[in-house]
């Protein structure tokens, strides 16, 4: 019989050791290592090809793994039962059809599958759709669908849920309403793991971000300090003699000082840059690739 392991009885959400997946001869996962305490949201990102879907899919036992160790919420996903399966919520790309439905009946059927979900009207309350529970879901803008995606991964109250690339095709406005419903459930103390291919959307939600690059973990930790990016260097640019300068330094405050008592108070076209998450990424999946 399985038995469902409790928040206490475990110290974190997800744990993996050595994980491995492979296709013949090819090794969509190489030993990947990965642990992911309770609470707060967790971003992870990679390429295609680099095993990150292979990945999600193990932990949600969707895929059995070639090797390595895996425990979600203190079970082996590729064995866990049916009450595991109900403390985990997933939004995948390519959520279910029910276009003739009404956005309620489609939220009261997936409720139907658990022992204590969400009241409907709760749940749609929470993701904004709360004055759409009658309208059909084929009439639906695409924000709003996706928006119902979650719903039907929240209705379960689930101690896990799985974001896959949740705002994909969505306007700049709609991505970030978008943000703050996700934000509103890892309040509730919901983990989160979140793939996406939008650097600024890692940015702007993860306490944590875990890049993987051909089947392995390269670079993992807060957006701030992702890849050494605390420790770059900055580099101080400015005009001067209509040539543009620029040096780059650990302390620009000093510079910047410096150049301003050189000019006699405004630095021409002075800008103070450091690398982007974006330039750290790029740079960390070609390291991975090597």
């Amino acid at each position: 019989m399985t038995t469902t392991v409790t928040h206490l009885e475990t110290s974190v959400a997800i744990d993996v050791s050595g994980l491995r997946k492979q296709y013949g001869d090819v090794r969509a996962v190489d030993g990947l290592d990965l642990q992911i305490p309770y609470g707060g949201i967790v971003a992870l990102l990679g390429p295609n090809g680099a095993g990150k879907t292979t990945t999600v899919e193990i932990l949600e036992g969707h895929r059995p793994r070639t090797a390595g160790q895996v425990r979600v919420l203190g079970e082996d996903p590729q064995r866990a039962g049916r009450r595991w399966r109900a403390q985990i919520g997933i939004v995948s790309q390519e959520a279910t059809d029910a276009r003739d439905l009404t956005v309620r009946e489609v939220v009261a059927h997936f409720a139907a599958y658990y022992p204590n979900p969400r009241p409907v009207a709760q749940t749609l309350e929470l993701v904004g759709l709360a004055e759409h529970g009658k309208r059909r879901v084929r009439l639906l803008s695409g924000g709003q669908r996706r928006r119902l995606d979650v719903a039907i991964g929240i209705v379960g109250r689930p101690r896990l849920l799985f974001l896959d690339e949740p705002t994909t095709g969505f306007d700049p406005q709609a991505r970030r309403q978008f943000w703050d419903l996700i934000r509103t459930l890892a309040a509730d103390g919901t983990t989160i793991l979140l793939t996406t291919h939008y650097l600024q959307e890692a940015e702007a939600l993860a306490d944590r971000v875990v890049v993987i690059a051909a089947g392995r973990v390269v670079a993992d930790g807060p957006p701030a300090t992702l890849g050494g990016a605390g420790r770059d260097l900055a580099t101080v640019a400015w005009l001067e003699g209509g040539v543009r300068r620029e040096t780059r330094t650990a302390t620009p405050v000093p510079v910047v000082a410096e150049l301003a008592a050189r000019f006699g108070g405004d630095v021409p076209g002075l800008t103070i840059t450091r690398p982007t998450l974006e330039d750290i990424y790029l740079r960390l999946i070609g390291e991975g690739h090597e």
